[in-house]
């Protein structure tokens, strides 16, 4: 049963660190350079990628957290890397449960036209620069936990 804990753990990891990685910089720019004439297809699409990410995010955390604290108990309090966990963590609920949500409400306030051809552009792409820093912390919160040390042992 460990060897499979171990398993999930990693699995669990790579599949919230590459993701965040791979939809970041890889299909969210690829769909807005493949759909350059309709960024509006493009920016529904990287949304509800973004959002599929943060719901695997959620999953992953939770595991890897109960994980950490099930292999190492009160110890993981006085790792750090169990604290990157819990601060990945919470970006995540922000984006998806704050950020997400809000633009959202903008682009619906704004239709019929584009949020960008409308007056809400300028809060739109206030909140938009958030959530990109965000996302940007997650990623680089994400390399930091995958090249520190591994699973924790006791």
């Amino acid at each position: 049963m460990r060897r499979l804990a171990d398993a999930l753990h990693d699995v669990a990891l790579t599949l919230w660190v590459g993701g965040l990685w791979v939809i970041g910089y890889l299909v969210a720019p690829t769909l807005f350079a493949t759909l350059s004439n309709d960024r509006q297809t493009a920016g529904l699409l990287a949304g509800r990628l973004f959002e599929s990410m943060g719901w695997v995010g959620l999953a992953c955390a939770v595991y890897l957290l109960l994980f950490v604290l099930l292999r190492v108990g009160t110890t993981a309090l006085r790792r750090w890397n169990f604290w990157l966990l819990v601060l990945m963590l919470l970006l995540t609920a922000v984006s998806l449960f704050g950020v997400q949500p809000l633009l959202a409400q903008l682009k619906a306030d704004a239709l019929p036209r584009e949020v960008m051809e409308s007056v809400l552009r300028n809060r739109f792409a206030a909140w938009h620069g958030v959530s990109s820093i965000l996302y940007l912390v997650q990623t680089l919160l994400g390399l930091l936990l995958v090249t520190s040390s591994g699973r924790p042992t006791r």
